[in-house]
């Protein structure tokens, strides 16, 4: 015989996509109605113009029609009360995810200069990171060179914002908010610096981000407003230095390592991207922009070499599609990452839950 009680505990399986957490927990479920085999259960929503309640909706008829005896499951939908809401925001997702207390381990992904895929290595140390078993989120706080939207598949999208609160869009099993989801994609955000911090600051304390395994920073090139701002807000952020194995790259590398020294930031390691050209038809690597530039930069600091990433065709087609290269089984992009998310769990000591 089906129970009220039974529902329940097989619904505490099912998670709400942005949030990560279960529908229960959330205090989500409404109400549930058992009539025989027949269950109704309603869902409240955060706001009724969810874009992932049909998701919702068919994870919660899956769950449902798993237990014995049930026959037909229908689930309705409503609007989580305001009441329920300032709950929810105010109370189960409260803590700030840069407090002291947050398990949430925060990386700033930073490079010297601009073209060495800094980005790129954000977003596809998140997807390892997230295929490893990890809740990872990713933030963009490259306000004026904003490209994560489109790395993710996500340009064009608008974050949903409730009772003032945010809510990141979710991509590929990550959450992820960027200055490009709010304005056009060509359209200049044209701030002075003191700007800057006010937006690290709503993206920091106005965002649900609930309390993921990770947040990586993807950070502006160079030593600006923006770098110094990550580091008063977050002072617990380790750094990532990003570099190519050019000479002049891996010099101007220096900088922004030198930086969180004189910040008092912990540096992590370094990442060579584009280590070498990985040909598609015979898969021969060839170093096009030199050899031992991150090498040499790691041994300088005193901080490990955590990884080298191949150039490869998929990491730009996949790029342009919107899907992280790191996602692509059998590209040699996807193992340079891998590894590289390894190394950094080691680093940190962090293991999947």
């Amino acid at each position: 015989m089906v129970t009220r009680e039974a529902v329940l505990k097989v619904l505490e399986s099912v998670h709400d996509p942005e949030l990560k957490r279960s529908l229960v927990q959330l205090n989500m479920v409404e109400d549930v109605e058992v009539e025989g085999g027949r269950v109704r259960v309603t869902i409240a929503l955060t706001t009724r113009g969810c874009p992932l309640q049909d998701h919702i909706a068919a994870d919660v008829e899956r769950a449902v029609r798993g237990l014995p005896g049930v026959e037909d499951v229908e689930v309705h939908m409503v609007e989580m009360s305001k009441e329920k809401r300032d709950q929810l925001f105010g109370q189960t997702l409260s803590a700030p995810i840069a407090a002291a207390d947050s398990r949430t381990r925060i990386i700033g992904v930073a490079s010297g200069k601009g073209g060495v895929g800094k980005s790129t290595v954000t977003v596809n140390l998140g997807a390892a990171l997230h295929r490893m078993g990890f809740d990872v989120a990713i933030l963009d706080c490259d306000i004026y060179g904003f490209s994560v939207p489109r790395m993710m598949g996500i340009e064009g999208r608008r974050p949903v914002v409730v009772d003032g609160k945010i809510i990141p869009i979710p991509a590929h099993g990550m959450k992820v908010l960027s200055m490009g989801n709010f304005v056009d994609e060509n359209t200049p955000v044209v701030w002075r610096g003191p700007m800057l911090g006010k937006i690290l600051r709503q993206f920091l304390n106005d965002v649900v981000w609930g309390e993921p395994d990770f947040l990586l920073l993807d950070l502006p090139p160079g030593t600006g407003d923006m770098a110094l701002d990550v580091a008063q807000l977050l002072p617990k952020a380790a750094l990532l230095v990003v570099t190519t194995p050019q000479v002049v790259a891996s010099n101007v590398a220096l900088r922004a390592a030198q930086m969180a020294f004189k910040t008092n930031q912990k540096l992590l390691g370094v990442v060579e991207n584009m280590s070498a050209f990985v040909c598609p038809c015979c898969g021969e690597a060839t170093p096009i922009f030199g050899e031992g530039g991150g090498r040499a930069v790691a041994e300088q600091l005193g901080v490990p070499l955590l990884g080298t990433i191949p150039l490869t065709m998929e990491a730009r087609t996949y790029g342009d599609k919107g899907i992280p290269v790191a996602l692509a089984d059998g590209s040699p992009a996807q193992a340079a990452y891998l590894a590289l998310a390894q190394r950094v769990t080691a680093e940190l000591g962090v293991t999947a839950g």
